[in-house]
Formats: structure tokens, C-alpha cells, sequence
């Protein structure tokens, strides 16, 4: 899995920086972006895991966006 840091692409990740730097000569080194994945990859899989125990709270066999969208005002300010 060359190119990829717990699930996430390094370029994506680089790519998604740089939209939101000021100044377009702003780079990021290697280290930046795998600990930026990896911060992602931990947030989706504790949003995932937060939007599971929302559905068996309401007894859904499925979780849906419903969930996801309950539990992420939380989830933002944990993070």
C-alpha cells in the first residue's frame, strides 16, 4: 500500500492541506501528512463507531446519516 497512511492517500491529504493554506508556497512535510491521515483515519473510524452505538440506541438494524448527523456535534468537540 505505497502511497497510503491509515487509509488515506498521502496526496489527498496534501491536496486538501493545500487548499487551505494562504500562501500557495506553504509545504508539508512527509511526517505532517502521515500524522494528517492518520488523524483522519482516526476520526472516521470513531465517527463510524459513535454512529453504530447511536443506531443500537434506537434499535436500528442500520445505521443511516440520521446517526452520524446526532452524534458529530459531540464528535467535533471531542476532537
Amino acid at each position: 500500500m505505497e502511497g497510503t497512511s491509515g487509509g488515506f492517500r498521502k496526496e489527498l491529504v496534501g491536496k486538501l492541506l493545500q487548499l487551505h493554506f494562504k500562501d500557495d508556497k506553504t509545504k508539508v512535510s512527509r511526517d505532517a501528512l502521515r500524522l494528517v491521515a492518520e488523524l483522519l483515519k482516526i476520526f472516521v473510524v470513531e465517527a463510524a463507531i459513535r454512529s453504530v452505538r447511536q443506531a443500537q440506541a434506537e434499535d436500528l438494524a442500520l445505521v443511516d446519516v440520521d446517526q452520524l448527523e446526532k452524534v458529530l456535534p459531540q464528535l467535533l468537540l471531542d476532537f
